[in-house]
């Protein structure tokens, strides 16, 4: 553990850390008069001393939509001069959501990204290859940071240049690769086809989409490491609010830091430990954006206990999606991850597909899911037949499948996995598809 104290410390302990935290953080805003400091009073929080950490689930959530209606800095709680960064979301569903970081803020985004670095077994012997985007993105950024404070010898490759990854991955005996789990699939290829020794590799820390467990499977089929899943969000911070060990059982979330709740995406009330929720995080120790209850719009589940790498913090499970990423067809609500397990565990295709809404006609939604085959085993059309049998039995799900040839669905070079496309007119997202 990069911190033990923090990461294993007992429960009454941790509980009497975050209640003093959660009030000096009301104080805080409710100083700052700003729109979170006047929800609060609205509320009736007149200071931090009218809080305890029960009383968290009855104070007001704060949404994106406040975020962007105070853009760029309007919801900042320190004055203009202390903001020493800026970052923001990569704004692939409209504009993107800025935040501002104190130098405080940077240390403690540093500390919580060398805490998942070293719950990927990372230390001050490691060499990290880094293949997050650099920018306004959080992810390389914040690994960066994290392997400098941890002492290791960060590879600041970026997103890209596919072949001179592989190149350093071969050259610079990295045990640690750091990227998006989609990305890591296609350097696992890339590698393959180039005949490239990357047997230095021992764990992955895969972040920035939804990934689910088969998906996992296929990357440490083509790379020799444990991949690992990483949460976070530049409204919270960026990566590093929670990780999964090498225990591959849930990520620890940060909660010293951290305050989470999973509620009913529908009603806000919260849901019980164990069942499908979106989270909700309160960042406490935040100084130029701290965000009371703010709704991530992520659907998780949270599980208490001890795990077996000695760390007490309460972990979530791997996100299923995005409540504004569901799919409504024919009456059926299926998360896009939840067609990436069927499919990928099926066996019979490989580990690339993409998700096509035909929206041409409204009063008649198609959804194909277009995918390549594996290697080996049944014929194109048995195939097809047994995957559209899978999907409607695992998920009463009503959905053509479009077998394409090997390197008919697009790799990704660069950012995040476009896994869901709509075609509303003109040509096919992807050739073949009619």
């Amino acid at each position: 553990m990069f911190d033990p104290k923090a990461e294993a410390m007992s429960a009454d302990e941790r509980a009497a850390l975050q209640q003093d935290r959660l009030r000096g953080m009301v104080d805080r805003l409710l100083a700052a008069d700003g729109p979170q400091g006047r929800r609060l009073r609205e509320a009736g929080v007149a200071g931090g001393a009218d809080v305890r950490l029960d009383d968290l689930p009855r104070l007001p959530f704060t949404t994106k939509r406040q975020l962007w209606d105070a853009y760029p800095f309007g919801m900042v709680a320190v004055p203009r001069e202390q903001v020493a960064a800026v970052h923001g979301s990569s704004g692939t569903k409209g504009r993107p959501t800025l935040v501002a970081y104190t130098r405080a803020d940077l240390d403690l985004w540093a500390a919580m990204c060398a805490r998942s670095l070293a719950c990927a077994g990372a230390d001050a012997a490691s060499t990290v290859h880094n293949a997050y985007g650099y920018g306004l993105f959080t992810g390389g950024m914040g690994i960066h940071q994290g392997a400098v404070k941890l002492g290791a010898t960060v590879v600041p490759l970026s997103g890209g240049m596919t072949e001179r990854q592989v190149r350093m991955i071969a050259d610079l005996r990295p045990d640690v690769l750091t990227c998006t789990p989609a990305y890591a699939l296609r350097l696992g290829e890339a590698a393959a086809e180039a005949g490239a020794d990357v047997s230095s590799l021992r764990a992955g820390v895969f972040g920035a989409e939804p990934w689910s467990e088969e998906l996992r499977a296929a990357i440490e089929a083509v790379l020799p490491l444990r991949a690992l899943d990483i949460y976070g969000l530049s409204e919270i911070i960026g990566p590093g609010v929670a990780t999964e060990c090498l225990q591959q059982d849930g990520l620890h979330v940060n909660e010293d830091h951290f305050l989470v709740e999973a509620v009913d995406p529908a009603t806000g009330e919260p849901v019980p430990d164990g069942a499908p929720g979106e989270l909700v995080f309160t960042t406490p120790t935040k100084q130029a954006l701290p965000l009371v209850r703010y709704r991530t719009g992520d659907i998780a589940s949270l599980t208490r206990g001890d795990c077996a790498c000695g760390r007490t913090l309460v972990r979530m499970s791997k996100v299923m999606g995005r409540a504004d990423d569901m799919l409504v067809v024919r009456g059926v609500n299926v998360y896009p991850s939840e067609i990436e397990r069927v499919l990928l565990g099926s066996g019979l295709v490989g580990p690339h597909y993409q998700i096509v809404v035909d929206r041409r006609v409204e009063a008649a939604v198609r959804l194909i899911v277009a995918c390549e085959a594996a290697s080996a085993g049944r014929p194109g059309g048995d195939r097809s037949a047994e995957l559209v049998r899978l999907l409607r039995a695992d998920l009463g799900l009503h959905a053509e499948v479009a077998l394409l040839p090997a390197g008919g669905v697009p790799r990704v070079e660069v950012g995040k996995a476009v896994r869901v496309v709509h075609w509303t007119e003109g040509a096919a997202p992807l050739p073949g598809l009619t």
